[in-house]
C-alpha cells in the first residue's frame, strides 16, 4: 500500500504536484484527481496507483500536445520530440499521437502542403525539402507536395529574391558570386541560379 502524503497546486493552472509515501509521484491533472477522488492521507494499492499514473500520463501528454498545436500545426515527429523532452513516457506519447492523428490534429501531408505554400516564395526546392525532412516529413510526402511547385514558379520566386538582394549593389563578378551563394543558401540548385541570373542580368543597375 502507498499513501498520498501531499497534493500541491501548480500556479493558476489545473495541475498538481503529488507526493506519495514512496516519494515524488509526479504532476497530476485536476481531472484525474477528481475522477479518482485522490486526497491527502488516502491509501492505495500499488497496482491501482500505477494504473492511475499511466492514465494521468496519457491525459497530460495529450493535453500538452494540444497546447503546442494551438501555436500552429506540427508534424508527428515534432510532437514526439516535444513530449519526449518534457519527460513523458514513450507509451503515453504513442497513445497521445495515435489519438491526435485520429482526431486530425496531426497530418504530415497537410503540414507539408501548408509549409510549401507558406515558404516557397522565400526558399528554393532544396531548402524546402531539407527543412521538411528535418521536421520529420517523409520523403514520399515531400516528393508528392513539391510536385505542386513548378520550375517556372520556383524561378520566378528566386528572381524576386535576387532582385531584392542586388538592389543598390554594383554589377561585378564579386557581387555575382555573392548572389549565387545567396540563392544557393536559399535552396536553389545551380541550374536555377543560372536561370534566375539571366533574368535579372540585363536590368541589374
Amino acid at each position: 500500500m502507498i499513501e498520498i502524503v501531499e497534493i500541491k497546486k501548480i500556479g493558476k493552472g489545473q495541475r498538481y504536484h503529488v507526493q506519495s509515501s514512496e516519494g515524488y509521484a509526479g504532476v497530476f491533472q485536476a481531472e484525474i484527481l477528481a475522477k479518482h477522488k485522490l486526497h491527502t492521507g488516502q491509501m492505495l494499492e500499488n497496482d491501482e496507483f500505477e494504473k492511475i499514473k499511466v492514465e494521468n500520463g496519457d491525459l497530460a501528454s495529450f493535453d500538452r500536445a494540444l497546447s503546442l498545436l494551438e501555436h500552429g500545426m506540427k508534424t508527428e515527429k515534432m510532437i514526439r520530440d516535444y513530449l519526449s523532452k518534457k519527460g513523458y513516457p514513450d507509451e503515453c506519447i504513442d497513445r497521445a499521437v495515435t489519438k491526435l492523428c485520429e482526431y486530425g490534429y496531426i497530418d504530415d501531408k497537410v503540414f507539408a502542403q501548408n509549409f510549401v505554400t507558406s515558404y516557397s516564395s522565400s526558399k528554393g526546392r532544396k531548402k524546402l525539402k531539407y527543412d521538411m525532412l528535418s521536421k520529420g516529413v517523409s520523403q514520399e510526402i515531400i516528393d508528392e507536395v513539391l510536385e505542386s511547385l513548378s520550375d517556372e514558379e520556383e524561378i520566378e520566386n528566386g528572381e524576386k529574391i535576387a532582385r531584392k538582394y542586388v538592389k543598390n549593389k554594383q554589377k561585378d563578378q564579386k557581387n555575382k558570386q555573392k548572389l549565387f551563394s545567396h540563392l544557393a543558401s536559399k535552396g536553389f540548385d545551380y541550374e536555377k541560379c543560372l536561370s534566375i541570373f539571366r533574368r535579372i542580368e540585363d536590368d541589374w543597375n
